[in-house]
């Protein structure tokens, strides 16, 4: 039996090998905490939404751009 090699990742969606990042330590741009969210890769490469903050629980505005290495570039913006 010939064994075969694993698929490449979908071009698609290229993240979805397993090595992208699933977390992400950023500031509270109303409180100034330095916290951890989670950040999805298999949400797509470039993900806007709004979470809370957990210390302050004011709302961000949350940009999460994935590059080709699945490297993630986050942001955060006051959600007024």
């Amino acid at each position: 039996m010939a064994h075969r090699p694993p698929d490449p990742p979908d071009d698609d969606f290229p993240l979805g090998d397993g090595t992208a990042d699933n977390e992400a330590t950023v500031t509270c741009p109303y409180c100034g905490e330095t916290v951890t969210i989670a950040i999805d890769p298999g949400s797509g490469d470039e993900q806007d939404y709004v979470e809370d903050c957990p210390v302050c629980c004011q709302p961000w505005q949350v940009s999460v751009v994935y590059d080709a290495a699945g490297m993630a570039q986050v942001s955060l913006e006051t959600n007024n």
